[in-house]
């Protein structure tokens, strides 16, 4: 059976188009299409899909507002369609944390120069889409761990965490449950298409978060007890400093599909702490992240996955199969391994 999709967008043109993308995939047929929310809300108990692509600005009802009702009333998979804007990722943002999937940015510019990226993307978010069980999203959407109060004394290490589909739900997750006064500086490549949407989601995380938590920028010296992530777009790596300090080196992303690359961020991590690496991947499609898993592995440092709660267990299933997993943790588990990870001493108050 094909996944059936629902097509939402006020653009006659974006429909069409969007359309005869997801139909020029044999394993994805266009059930119906829907011109605003409301509208949309009426047809999922008609056409019972299996994915719905979901606009963001459109009359009436806006993608946020027809996304919760869809979520409360007839809940299915969503995949946003988002435009190259920082307006659009602040609401992106909201939406995955709402309850949708993933997203996909719109074509824009000139048009026939990035279609064919727009369209491996949207096919294949919707199909990561339609695997995913509805009971997934709502372990997402749940109330989030509380934090416990220790005293920490860290002993130079440092954590590297890579994500892609599902990650900024997943992120929120665990980041918000470490405390102000962890010892070791995080790096999060998680995969998005520019840096409005890494600004907008490190925004989001900051207002949860004990920890500072910021967009990475060439050339700073990283410290402990900040987050850091690899800017959307572009790929980054560090360098090491005199004094045991490390640098971000960021590279803007020519053709790649998937950025920043995890693996050339773990890499680069194993190359300079070798045992004082911890490496985790989080949800995703795909196998990036494995050989940066391995290198850390072989350097002597330690690597968590996320078991199969991971709204896609695509990434850290490929990690597991090729053995380079030292442990194999619920989402609910990791901010307590990587407090354990980077500990001198634990002491309860």
């Amino acid at each position: 059976m094909p996944i059936r999709v629902l097509v939402v967008d006020d653009s006659l043109f974006m429909r069409t188009l969007i359309s005869d993308m997801l139909n020029s995939d044999p394993e994805i047929e266009v059930v119906d299409t829907a011109k605003e929310g409301l509208q949309a809300i009426g047809k999922i108990t008609k056409a019972r899909p299996d994915c719905i692509t979901l606009d963001l600005v459109m009359p009436g009802w806006d993608g946020l507002t027809t996304l919760k009702h869809i979520m409360s009333e007839c809940p299915v998979p969503v995949v946003i369609l988002s435009a190259h804007s920082r307006r659009d990722a602040d609401v992106t943002i909201e939406c995955l944390e709402t309850g949708a999937v993933g997203f996909v940015l719109k074509p824009s510019g000139e048009l026939s120069l990035n279609i064919e990226n727009v369209k491996h993307q949207l096919l294949e978010e919707v199909k990561a889409a339609s695997k995913v069980k509805l009971k997934k999203i709502k372990l997402l959407t749940a109330e989030k761990p509380k934090r416990r109060k220790r005293k920490l004394v860290g002993i130079g290490k440092i954590i590297v965490i890579g994500a892609s589909t599902g990650g900024p739900q997943t992120l929120e997750s665990i980041l918000p449950s470490l405390p102000a006064d962890f010892p070791a500086p995080i790096i999060v490549a998680q995969h998005v298409p520019n840096v409005f949407f890494t600004e907008s989601l490190a925004k989001h995380l900051s207002c949860l978060c004990e920890l500072a938590v910021k967009v990475a920028e060439d050339n700073e010296i990283v410290r402990a007890g900040k987050i850091y992530f690899a800017p959307g777009g572009s790929h980054m790596t560090l360098y090491p400093l005199p004094n045991r300090e490390v640098t971000p080196h960021i590279n803007e992303a020519k053709s790649d599909i998937l950025t920043p690359l995890i693996d050339l961020a773990m890499e680069s991590v194993a190359k300079i702490f070798n045992e004082n690496a911890v490496g985790i991947i989080l949800t995703g499609m795909g196998c990036d992240g494995c050989e940066g898993m391995r290198a850390i592995k072989q350097a002597g440092g330690r690597t968590i996955v996320q078991d199969e709660s991971s709204l896609i267990f695509g990434m850290p299933k490929a990690v597991i199969d090729a053995g380079y997993a030292d442990e194999v943790l619920p989402a609910g588990e990791i901010a307590e391994a990587m407090t354990e990870c980077v500990l001198q001493e634990s002491i309860n108050v």
